[in-house]
């Protein structure tokens, strides 16, 4: 009986290191205001990593493709319960990422008889003004990271997911130079704090590569990732505030890694 605690502490940093290599590689996703919206930017190689959610809340993710999806899923059926129960208007991304999402997070995480969820999550909340969206990361275990969870408070105008907190780290610092601008500079912001974030997945990259090794390394990277964009217009035409970006911006953002 003594030994019961131990080991279930030995099981779940087990369970954290294998979780933390198996992302290890996970390309990044950032999320960025901007002042047409929120946009979010990732590059893949085989499949869809941002997806939408309701009407103002987008979901970027990392990890194993099926947990993605079960986690997807989850999001959009309390979203449309809320929004059915309720109405569109109280769907609210911090009720959800509190006390949903973080809990089932957790609670799958310390089962140790039982499968995690590999997936590392980004949701992304358009707000009537660049300061109030709202970003928020869900890890594997449940923990929560928010631009903001109230109002008055100093915030950041972006959010990242990458495979290891290094990774992360760096994109965050880079974007917080970053000043809130047209859509067409968010752009070219996140897929400079892409490529850096990618760039520190390897562990022999502990520093910023200089603006034209990062031009460099973007350009070779290319010629694997596909890009993928989403943007969550402030004011949309309908409800839905989820839309494709103009294929002709992201071609003239590109254009210098070509």
């Amino acid at each position: 009986m003594i030994d019961e605690p131990y080991r279930w502490v030995e099981a779940i940093a087990n369970r954290r290191e294998y979780i933390e290599s198996e992302l290890a590689t996970g390309s990044p996703t950032v999320g960025l205001s901007c002042v047409e919206g929120v946009l979010l930017l990732t590059f893949g190689k085989d499949r869809k990593k941002i997806f939408e959610i309701y009407d103002q809340i987008a979901l970027g993710g990392i990890g194993h493709p099926g947990d993605i999806e079960r986690l997807r899923m989850t999001a959009i059926e309390l979203a449309s319960t809320e929004g059915f129960s309720r109405s569109a208007n109280d769907v609210s991304l911090r009720r959800m990422a509190t006390y949903n999402f973080s809990p089932a997070l957790k609670q799958a995480f310390e089962q140790i008889y039982g499968a995690p969820y590999l997936a590392r999550l980004l949701f992304a909340e358009v707000g009537p003004t660049p300061a109030e969206d709202l970003f928020v990361t869900l890890d594997y275990d449940g923990s929560m990271t928010a631009s903001s969870m109230t109002s008055g408070k100093g915030k950041d105008h972006f959010g990242v997911i990458s495979g290891t907190r290094r990774s992360t780290g760096q994109i965050a610092l880079f974007l917080r130079s970053i000043p809130v601008g047209s859509v067409e500079s968010a752009v070219t912001a996140a897929v400079k704090a892409w490529g850096i974030g990618l760039y520190s997945l390897d562990e022999e990259h502990t520093e910023t590569p200089a603006p034209e090794a990062l031009q460099s390394f973007i350009k070779d990277q290319l010629q694997e990732y596909t890009l993928e964009t989403a943007l969550l217009e402030r004011t949309p035409k309908t409800r839905i505030a989820f839309s494709d970006l103009d294929p002709d911006l992201l071609n003239r953002v590109l254009s210098e890694y070509s």
